[in-house]
């Protein structure tokens, strides 16, 4: 098990981007979070199996259809012993 923090940019705040993140993360079977930064970007942090964590960074990079994803920055963070997925 790992963890991951990523800041997603761009036109990604008011078009169902954390839901989708919801979604497809609770399809992966991770825990944690998404939740709406100040500057317009939405921070995850993710933990959960190598693999699915790979299979969410790239589904991030696309996002719902009427966002705009400019850039994502990912970093390895400790583990927090998250339990489901949440949006914040």
């Amino acid at each position: 098990m790992i963890a991951r923090r990523i800041v997603v940019h761009g036109r990604v705040q008011g078009v169902g981007y954390r839901y989708f993140v919801l979604r497809h993360a609770e399809e992966l079977g991770l825990a944690g979070f998404a939740r709406n930064q100040p500057d317009g970007s939405v921070e995850v942090l993710a933990e959960g199996r190598e693999a699915a964590l790979g299979k969410l960074e790239s589904l991030l990079g696309e996002g719902p259809a009427f966002c705009h994803v400019t850039g994502v920055e990912r970093e390895a963070v400790a583990e927090r012993g998250a339990s489901g997925f949440h949006v914040r």
